[in-house]
């Protein structure tokens, strides 16, 4: 996959200020106000800015965080994983593999089969239903 680069400019051009805030300063959402927390249509997760797909609605399951959760990423090279030392804690933060954009965190307390959840914000995300029969 190509890498997309951005200067600051275009990338604040691009996103709206809460979108820049998560996915380009590292910022999070609070808990219970993303709007796909609850969403339980069927479809996929795009990155909100580049539009890599990154989630299947058949990951997606309902970690009681406040925050959309999935099992695993659609395909393994669309999400990297970097070491986050911020707030005093070790977390492994999700990014987008394309545009290196801030998605979230994983956790490893995730159900079965991959015991991880992918505790995204729903501001780095755009769903795109999927058409029936398709």
């Amino acid at each position: 996959m190509e890498h997309l680069n951005l200067s600051e400019t275009e990338w604040r051009q691009r996103l709206t200020p809460e979108q820049y805030h998560v996915l380009r300063q590292a910022g999070t959402e609070p808990p219970f106000s993303g709007r796909y927390n609850n969403n339980k249509a069927d479809g996929t997760y795009a990155c909100a800015a580049c539009e890599t797909p990154l989630f299947d609605s058949a990951d997606k399951y309902d970690s009681g965080s406040g925050w959309p959760s999935f099992t695993q990423p659609i395909a393994a090279d669309r999400v990297s994983e970097h070491q986050d030392v911020s707030h005093s804690m070790v977390r492994t933060e999700a990014r987008c593999a394309v545009c290196d954009g801030h998605l979230g965190h994983v956790f490893p307390d995730g159900p079965r089969p991959t015991g991880l959840r992918y505790c995204m914000n729903s501001v780095s995300l755009d769903f795109h239903a999927r058409e029936q029969g398709a």
